[in-house]
């Protein structure tokens, strides 16, 4: 495991030194490729066989919802992050450090931190969940899966990172390097891949079949594997999960238009229940509590004169089923014998 970060240490070290000579330019050149290598890859060997049509479906809709998102960015302005690290690259907490390699590889493993945490609050708090569901809504799971974002959602993303490079002063080579290669990480472990030593990998970092578990359609399942490009965090913090889900996406049907996904963060994070009829609620109860008696009386086999114990023994445990422990209690303390919601008492 040891020698495993030091190894991975090392090549993000000398990848940080490579990047931090590219321009702007040739950081989305290269992200550009890397997408179209992992499109490709993960076309000819997929890891679950999609149905063609809904994932060129799935491609365009993410593609077009990454460039209205960039539109409305590039509105607010062209390089928010890029100007605050040009003003506030010398004055932040890394300005201690004189090691430019320990000082880059320093503000990575923060960011990934910053993004762990953000990750993990988007799934516990309904008004984050709300935007942060557009990007699990994806039913086939792709490369081009990672930038189907909410507007909002990535908004907050940035103003978290403006807060991360005023705080640590971090310069526009390394804001550029983390930039490119954080979206080289997400495109990996979005791509619809499986490879030989990928479970080794995953010990250090977030791999696709990790990532695959956290878009599952049960929330036991998707609410694990918060790291973007670490695996550690969630190691450390006990939020890892290895297991193969059934299903992709979020439960329920949810528009794939990007419109559609566009109103869509903005609906409530999960609908309403529809409110059961008592008349439905008190039928439902006697069958389950007559089902519940019978089973009670076929363990003894039918013997008489026990069917009135089955049966009250039945609507006891019944009823703690569906209203809970609080009501068995405030029957057993009153006095009149007075019933629970429905027309059932324990008396």
């Amino acid at each position: 495991m040891s020698s495993e970060i030091m190894s991975l240490i090392t090549f993000v070290e000398s990848y940080l030194a490579w990047l931090s000579s590219m321009s702007g330019e040739l950081a989305t050149l290269s992200l550009l490729i890397a997408f179209v290598v992992l499109s490709a890859v993960e076309l000819n060997c997929p890891s679950r066989k999609l149905p063609l049509k809904q994932l060129r479906r799935s491609y365009q809709t993410n593609i077009g919802l990454f460039i209205f998102n960039s539109l409305i960015v590039s509105l607010l302005s062209a390089t928010p992050l890029l100007m605050l690290a040009d003003h506030y690259s010398d004055r932040g907490l890394l300005s201690y450090i004189s090691d430019p390699a320990c000082k880059a590889l320093l503000s990575f493993l923060l960011l990934d931190l910053l993004l762990y945490f953000w990750h993990r609050a988007s799934h516990s708090f309904d008004s984050l969940w709300m935007f942060h569901k557009v990007h699990h809504n994806d039913p086939y799971l792709n490369v081009s899966t990672a930038f189907r974002l909410h507007i909002v959602e990535l908004l907050i993303i940035t103003v978290l990172k403006a807060a991360y490079i005023i705080l640590l002063g971090v310069d526009t080579t390394m804001v550029l390097t983390n930039e490119t290669l954080l979206t080289l990480f997400i495109m990996f472990h979005h791509t619809n891949i499986s490879f030989r030593g990928e479970k080794r990998l995953a010990h250090v970092i977030i791999s696709p079949y990790l990532h695959r578990a956290h878009h599952s359609t049960e929330r036991a399942e998707h609410d694990n594997n918060y790291g973007a490009v670490f695996s550690i965090w969630d190691r450390l913090f006990g939020t890892l999960t290895e297991r193969e889900p059934l299903e992709i996406g979020i439960k329920n049907s949810s528009p794939q238009s990007i419109l559609g996904l566009v109103k869509f963060g903005f609906s409530p994070a999960t609908p309403a229940p529809t409110p059961v009829p008592a008349y439905e609620l008190d039928l439902n109860l006697k069958s389950m509590i007559a089902e519940a008696a019978y089973y009670k009386a076929e363990k003894r086999a039918f013997t008489p004169g026990n069917e009135l114990r089955d049966w009250l023994e039945a609507k006891r445990e019944i009823i703690r089923m569906v209203y809970g422990d609080k009501y068995i209690g405030q029957q057993s303390n009153a006095s009149d014998c007075s019933s629970i919601p429905g027309p059932f008492t324990l008396c």
